[in-house]
């Protein structure tokens, strides 16, 4: 799904919560920060906070150790 704001799109990033480990690899990959670690519920799990900033270059993908990120169009 491609969000829409003015004429400009932009990818959505997902974090599936249940799978994220809280690694951090997603935090240090991205190139354009992305993702913040934050505490959700005791545990710490990684949030796209500034997904609207992504390029779609897909390290956050490749580099989270249990799958837990999809990035679309």
């Amino acid at each position: 799904m491609i969000i829409s704001i003015i004429g400009v799109t932009m990818p959505n990033v997902v974090v599936d919560l249940d799978v994220c480990e809280g690694a951090g690899v997603c935090a240090d990959v991205c190139p354009v920060n992305v993702y913040d670690l934050v505490e959700i519920e005791g545990e710490t799990k990684a949030q796209p906070t500034r997904a609207e900033d992504c390029i779609m270059c897909m390290a956050c993908v490749n580099g989270c150790p249990v799958g837990a990120i999809t990035v679309e169009e």
